[in-house]
């Protein structure tokens, strides 16, 4: 059963916009307007589509912080995790979401790594005195997953145009999947996961939508959505279509993007760890069968090495870029543009020369990104 939306009524989360503009044949050129600096390892960017025009931000260290509408970054966190969180390397407080009637509800949901270096999805709520702060207690507890290696913990959470909460798993880490989680059906690591957060199911604090994993062979574990993923770092639903895009970060040569239209990504297979992006992880042959394959991918060259998922644009302050999905990649810090349509040219947008570890969407379909080494949060502008 779809989750409530904004006003509190069962719907989509992503009400269409009048038309839905494609790509043009060409990007046009941005820059980075500089919103607020200070932050500490700033992992993921979102708004909580409330009317209010803040921004949330992450701090890889346990804290979310608030941007207000005017871009002044507030001095009290609204929700302080360091307690509950470990750190360093991929681990940390990974991912925010809130829920589609949060506006009614005060609801949002967390992703961290626990002092175990286990990964814990959980639910909290917003003060019912200060929309600026968060009840330090947790409502509930959703998942609780094992983590072998302390890398390759994805982490992303995001309500897709369904109305449940989907959650972004790496395999578990090390380096080249040692267990085969990626394409193992019994394991929630390397996986895209699906949960109906507002039901519950027996022993259960969610419920299972009906239609999950529905290409998956018998067995597969019911939260699974989709799988064959590495560390799916970023990924996002386009808020005029619906389409579900995933930045997967590779081994040691290729970076992907992988898009898939909704309901028909139920089930896919992206192919880790038989592929690397559009290639066989070990050597020439392998079996491609049954793979969705992704749509772009790039080579570690003149410095690229991790890709950062992005978002397709839908705001107005750049009309020219609207239909183009823009990702980045954390160690060279370029912005790159890719045609949302059956076009699926590549172009560097921007040399950034930062670490960009996520982009953000906030409620206008404006895109901004948060650079990790130098605590930054900026706004994508037309270049003057």
């Amino acid at each position: 059963m779809p989750a409530p939306s904004i006003g509190c009524a069962r719907g989509s989360t992503f009400p269409p916009p009048p038309t839905v503009p494609g790509a043009g044949s060409t990007p046009p050129a941005i820059a980075l307007q500089e919103v607020t600096s200070g932050l500490a390892a700033p992992v993921g960017v979102t708004s909580a589509r409330d009317g209010s025009g803040r921004l949330f931000v992450v701090e890889q260290g346990g804290l979310i912080r608030i941007v207000d509408a005017g871009g002044a970054l507030l001095s009290k966190p609204f929700l302080d995790l360091r307690d509950r969180v470990s750190t360093g390397g991929e681990r940390g407080l990974l991912g925010l979401a809130f829920h589609p009637a949060y506006a009614c509800n005060g609801r949002f949901f967390v992703d961290y790594t626990d002092p175990d270096g286990n990964t814990v999805v959980a639910e909290y709520r917003a003060s019912t005195s200060n929309p600026d702060r968060a009840d330090a207690t947790p409502v509930a507890r959703l998942l609780h997953i094992d983590q072998p290696y302390p890398n390759h913990n994805g982490g992303g959470v995001a309500f897709g145009p369904d109305g449940y909460l989907y959650v972004g798993m790496g395999d578990g880490g090390s380096g080249e999947d040692p267990e085969g989680y990626g394409q193992r059906l019994d394991t929630l690591l390397g996986k895209l996961l699906r949960i109906d957060v507002d039901e519950a199911d027996g022993n259960r604090p969610y419920a299972i939508p009906p239609d999950s994993c529905t290409g998956c062979p018998a067995g597969a574990l019911p939260e699974i959505f989709a799988y064959g993923l590495r560390n799916p770092w970023r990924f996002s639903f386009d808020r005029a279509t619906g389409d579900l895009w995933i930045g997967d970060v590779g081994q040691d040569r290729w970076e992907e993007v992988d898009h898939l239209p909704l309901p028909a990504a139920s089930g896919a297979n992206l192919g880790w760890s038989r592929m690397e992006a559009n290639h066989c992880l070990h050597g020439d042959a392998c079996d491609r069968g049954g793979l969705t394959l992704p749509v772009a991918e790039y080579g570690h060259a003149d410095g690229d090495c991790s890709v950062t998922g992005g978002y397709v644009y839908r705001g107005s302050s750049i009309p020219p870029l609207a239909g183009w999905y823009l990702f980045s990649d954390y160690c060279s810090g370029r912005i790159r543009a890719l045609g949302a349509g059956s076009d699926r040219t590549v172009a560097i947008l921007l040399e950034t020369g930062g670490s960009i570890a996520t982009f953000g969407e906030d409620e206008a379909g404006e895109l901004y990104v948060a650079d990790v080494s130098r605590g930054t949060l900026s706004r994508l502008v037309a270049a003057p």
